[in-house]
């Protein structure tokens, strides 16, 4: 399952936010190799955050290999992008889904018009990967005319085949902490996208969620009409925490470790392989979400 730590609001932890978004500014090369990002201090203030959670931030970006940030030091700039590949070679090769489905995102924004459509169990992996295009766009870095976001998952109330508990596939625990998941990374996009209106009001922008009663095995990305990204979920065994009513082993999936595969359209040829699958992969989303798919509600 798409699993992010949930703050006490529902909404993503401030710290991974601000991972997030510097980790976005070390790759745009705002902050080069051997330099230094802002001090703590500088942190708390731009983020309006205290000094634990900006440590803690530094801590995710230290972990991943992108500074280094030892005791009585400035944060340093690693050489992380030693030998990486170039954008159209990380456009087109398959990888794991929390950093193949980033590049795609980024370089949709640098369009006039950005449109997404998203089946998923929960979509985190996509509310992690909008979060430095979004930040962009309300600093005025980037200056899309129009962004149009299509989440569909499945239904809260269906039952679904994943995830359950292991012993007992009657208790209903999986899909109680599958609801709190889901609420969480919702309102953070749309909390996002509320910041944005905000600020860059002249961004026209929509935002729907639509639900399924279907248990979703792969996930899909269709960016700008002309890029499908493919992953299947792949079903696992372990052990989660259900909050105050104890915890469990449950049959579940890691959306953020799926193997996505891009495919892209040639207008100039529509009979490519690539291309029919963009082609079907749309008609097949747009056939559930205007046939079945309804309004997701946030229950509790």
């Amino acid at each position: 399952m798409d699993e992010e730590d949930a703050g006490t609001n529902g909404s993503r932890p401030p710290y991974r936010y601000i991972a997030d978004v510097l980790r976005g500014e070390i790759v745009d090369g705002r902050y080069p190799v051997g330099g230094r990002i802002p001090s703590q201090a500088e942190l708390e203030e731009r983020f309006n955050v205290s000094r634990p959670t900006i440590q803690r931030a530094l801590g995710v970006l230290r972990d991943d290999g992108y500074i280094d940030n030892q005791r009585g030091r400035p944060s340093e700039v690693l050489r992380w992008e030693e030998d990486r590949p170039d954008l159209q070679t990380r456009l087109q090769e398959p990888g794991r889904a929390s950093k193949a489905l980033r590049p795609h995102i980024d370089e949709a924004f640098t369009h006039q018009h950005v449109t997404i459509d998203a089946y998923s169990l929960t979509t985190e992996t996509l509310s992690r990967a909008l979060v430095v295009p979004l930040t962009r766009v309300q600093d005025g870095d980037l200056k899309p005319e129009s962004i149009r976001l299509r989440l569909m998952m499945p239904s809260l109330s269906a039952q679904l085949a994943i995830p359950r508990l292991v012993a007992d596939a009657s208790d209903e625990r999986p899909l109680w902490r599958l609801r709190q998941l889901v609420r969480a990374h919702v309102l953070t996009v749309r909390a996002a996208f509320a910041a944005l209106a905000e600020f860059q009001p002249d961004v026209e922008q929509s935002v729907e969620v639509r639900t399924v009663p279907i248990t979703p095995m792969h996930k899909l990305y269709l960016i700008n009409g002309r890029t499908a990204l493919f992953g299947h979920y792949q079903v696992i065994d372990r052990e989660v925490e259900f909050g105050q009513r104890g915890k469990g082993n449950i049959y579940d999936v890691l959306g953020i470790t799926a193997t996505l595969f891009s495919f892209g359209l040639n207008t100039d040829k529509p009979k490519e392989r690539d291309s029919q699958f963009v082609t079907e992969s749309q008609e097949w989303f747009d056939s559930l979400w205007s046939t079945i798919a309804e309004p997701l509600t946030l229950l509790e």
